[in-house]
């Protein structure tokens, strides 16, 4: 099985496993606490997902840089992207007007969006997990895995 992973860089990262065809695998997050704890979480995941094809990170700076050092000594394929990137493509402006209104919106976003595709839950994933499930659902379309999902 092919698959890409969608990061939320930080210190408290969210993941996102999506299969070749754009499903959503599962998604959550982890407060990794230190960059130190960062980069060996990081190395790690990456080989503990021998089916990756892709990796997409939505961050900047050491944190972003920690994930795109861990792709290249596993010779994998990573975009480095900004959350305006992907947001447009799923947000209305209102929701855009601020960090807090984005991660909101994302949130109710990702649960309706998984409730549509028959993935189900017992809790709807914390901000950090919605964004990285977004940042994936963005990037399988960028990469033509899957259509852009229904968001209404």
């Amino acid at each position: 099985m092919c698959a890409l992973l969608a990061v939320d860089a930080g210190v408290r990262t969210g993941l996102a496993l999506l299969d070749r065809e754009g499903r959503l695998q599962w998604c959550r997050s982890h407060n990794l606490g230190s960059t130190a704890r960062l980069k060996k979480a990081a190395a790690r995941v990456l080989f503990e997902l021998p089916q990756l094809q892709f990796l997409v990170v939505e961050g900047g700076g050491q944190t972003a840089g920690i994930w795109e050092h861990a792709a290249t000594k596993r010779n994998l394929p990573c975009r480095i992207v900004q959350a305006q990137d992907w947001r447009e493509q799923f947000l209305l402006p209102r929701q855009r007007v601020s960090g807090q209104k984005a991660k909101a919106a994302a949130c109710a976003l990702v649960s309706t969006i998984l409730r549509r595709e028959g993935w189900s839950s017992p809790t709807t994933p914390g901000h950090d997990a919605a964004e990285a499930a977004l940042v994936g659902l963005w990037a399988a379309v960028q990469l033509g895995w899957r259509a852009m999902p229904a968001l209404k």
